[in-house]
């Protein structure tokens, strides 16, 4: 009869643990939280000193009905769930659920699911964390505050169904924002000069680029200004002024953590936030392998750290001196510095076993499993490995009074490069080095490429890089990401296109009165502050009441204040000028999931409704029809004719009502500026 009992999260966990401890051991699975607060309350008491009540979470009787029934039968009891706050907390509620006051009690943890890791963590066993348990019991009643008091608001403004978030509000602010910044961006004119000279012995032309003069560089920024620089350039000789050779070194990637490793899937596997931390969950928690069983291949996947436990440092030096020769294995101490508390893990995503390559794997993965393992392997492989090293080579090439430079660039040693190149890398082909040029060549021109450009507006976020902007600016931990991105896509706040994230109209009506009435909420700084403040209850240094205390009276004065100045102002439906086609009453505007639609205002007895085009005052410049607010199928606004699809106009922005002065075109309206629809006529006016 086993004489011990281990409680995981996951019931995934139990086969893989079970294996590596024999018959004196039971593993069981809570399923995750076995408690939280009710859903139909807030859930604490502001009157007295904001105690939280807890209930058993609906389906998980039975669960803890089988977990007290092997209690009993335990000497000692191990909890052992995720090693980060979110486990903590779960292993605190399990030890209140299951009253465990009278029995012998551990808390272990491990950032591996190895058979090492495992027993080692039972050698080490510890008290629960409180300072943990308590900075995460704060997130969940800050996030619970804000949701559960400012939701029934958007209900009574927008529609059912809405929800506002602490962490949610501020990732649709930002996205919000950034759609502003796009809107309102107006196009420069810059213009970019390439020469191409011929040299002996050389089959391609070496091509330079126009940098300015003597005293610095010089922008182009029109066509006359470049017809000007060719004008004086047109009788030149071209001659070398300066070479300088040099070295560059290239250093190695850090080893993922959460967001890297978020960010890197979106971009080179174009997996959602959701997708790689679904499939990272299965790696951690073990995958069968052939000849070797259930193991977990990746260490523990929710981190900010960039450290390396010893031993991997030890077992990856050793596997590249062996595999990749002894100059590459030169092993630097690659931990990033961080302002922010490191988290969590406090390691980072790594393979438990270098040895276990992507290749020796991959029968034993699926598709997905498999290329998403290939990178956090050969990212890690390649934290552990030596810098790459270039050549370098500038040359300045003169001519009257003008100046032209060429970078080269040539790999002397690939270092980690032989393993892994990041994606987002430079892709620039760099100019061959040309042996037999000097100081005082005369060069032969062969040909002069003169473009025009303009300058391009942000670009828009995606998943990659909203999760980049989001722990750039402290919003959230690493934890946070998906589950935010997932609420906001599922809420149809945003919409995804490609890998481009936009903002849906009723993104905007949500963000505009979140900002209105909840300004402080969707304040980045105000959110990073609070991300500050629940790490020092973690450290213990702060009460986690304290933080609550000074969140809510002013969370609840706003929502007040919200919901007198609501009641003063009724949202009435608007009344269109279309009919209905039923009972001939006028209709109106309501919203739906995807924005406005047209209904019959005699609902329930007359149930007709149509789709809604805002007509915005313009006039097609294609066919003179009136031009309207479209949506894709996703739900990204547009404007275009409409008699679509016989006319086929459409733009992203706004059309102005004026015309342009200089061409007669469209002007589209960017910020409190129009600007000509055609790049090529720039003319811009205020409004």
């Amino acid at each position: 009869m086993a004489k011990y009992l281990v409680i995981v999260e996951s019931p995934a966990k139990v086969k893989t643990i079970k294996k590596f401890l024999g018959t004196n051991y039971e593993v069981l699975a809570s399923n995750g939280h076995v408690r939280d607060m009710p859903k139909s309350q807030l859930g604490f008491d502001a009157d007295n000193d904001y105690e939280p009540k807890y209930i058993t979470i609906r389906g998980k009787g039975e669960i803890l009905a089988k977990l007290r029934k092997e209690v009993k039968k335990a000497e000692k009891i191990y909890l052992a769930t995720d090693p980060d706050r979110e486990g903590e907390a779960i292993s605190w509620h399990l030890y209140m659920a299951l009253k465990l006051e009278e029995k012998k009690v551990y808390r272990i943890t491990f950032n591996e699911i190895t058979k090492n890791a495992v027993k080692e963590s039972l050698k080490n066993p510890r008290e629960i964390d409180m300072s943990l348990v308590d900075a995460q019991q704060a997130r969940r009643m800050l996030d619970r505050m804000v949701g559960y008091r400012i939701s029934p608001l958007l209900w009574t403004k927008i529609k059912r169904g809405l929800s506002a978030g602490r962490v949610q509000s501020v990732a649709l602010r930002i996205i919000c924002d950034r759609e502003d910044e796009i809107n309102a961006f107006i196009p420069e004119e810059y213009w970019t000069l390439e020469a191409a000279f011929n040299i002996s012995g050389e089959k391609k032309p070496l091509i330079a680029k126009y940098y300015g003069n003597a005293d610095g560089k010089v922008n182009i920024a029109s066509q006359k200004e470049m017809d000007a620089v060719l004008a004086e350039l047109e009788s030149a000789s071209f001659k070398v002024s300066d070479i300088k050779k040099g070295e560059r070194i290239k250093k190695p990637p850090m080893p993922f953590t959460t967001s890297t490793l978020q960010q890197e899937a979106s971009k080179v596997l174009n997996f959602s936030t959701q997708k790689t931390m679904r499939l990272a969950q299965q790696l951690y928690e073990g995958v069968e392998i052939k000849g070797k069983g259930t193991i977990g291949i990746i260490t523990y996947l929710r981190t900010d750290s960039t450290r390396v436990s010893d031993e991997a440092v030890e077992l990856s030096k050793k596997y590249i001196s062996e595999n990749y020769g002894e100059e590459y294995a030169e092993v630097q101490n690659v931990e990033k510095k961080k302002e922010q508390k490191i988290q969590d893990a406090h390691e980072a995503i790594r393979p438990t076993d270098i040895s276990n390559t992507p290749a020796l794997l991959k029968e034993s993965l699926s598709r997905d499993l498999f290329r998403l393992y290939q990178l956090i392997w050969k990212r890690f492989v390649a934290s552990r490995m030596t810098s790459a090293k270039y050549e370098t080579t500038s040359i300045k090439i003169d001519a009257n009074e003008h100046r032209f430079t060429v970078a080269a660039s040539k790999v002397l040693f690939d270092g980690f490069m032989s393993v892994y190149r990041e994606e987002d890398e430079e892709k620039t082909e760099s100019n061959r080095i040309v042996k037999d040029i000097s100081v005082d060549t005369e060069l032969k021109l062969d040909s002069f490429d003169p473009k025009q450009h303009f300058t391009q507006p942000p670009a828009h976020y995606t998943e990659a890089s909203l999760v980049r902007a989001l722990e750039e600016l402290g919003i959230g931990r690493p934890s946070t990401y998906a589950p935010t991105i997932t609420t906001i896509l599922a809420r149809r706040y945003i919409i995804k296109e490609e890998k481009n994230i936009y903002v849906s109209e009723l993104g905007e009506v949500v963000n505009n009165m979140m900002k209105d009435a909840f300004p402080s909420i969707v304040d980045v700084n105000f959110t990073a502050n609070l991300e500050a403040l629940l790490d020092k209850v973690e450290e213990g240094t702060v009460s986690w009441k304290t933080v609550v205390a000074n969140f809510y009276p002013d969370l609840d004065a706003a929502v007040k204040r919200a919901e007198k100045e609501l009641d003063e102002v009724e949202i009435a439906d608007e009344v269109s000028d279309e009919v209905c086609d039923v009972c001939g009453r006028n209709m109106v505007i309501k919203y739906g999931p995807h924005g406005k639609f047209l209904a019959c205002p005699g609902f329930p007895e007359c149930k007709s409704t149509k789709p809604y085009f805002e007509k915005i005052g313009v006039a097609c410049p294609k066919c003179g029809k009136d031009i309207v607010v479209r949506k894709t199928k996703k739900g990204r606004r547009y404007y275009g004719c409409e008699a679509l699809p016989d006319c086929d106009f459409m733009v992203w922005q706004k059309p102005a009502k004026e015309r342009c002065e200089k061409c007669g075109g469209i002007m589209l309206v960017k910020g409190n500026k129009i600007v000509c629809a055609d790049e090529q006529c720039g003319f811009v006016k205020n409004v």
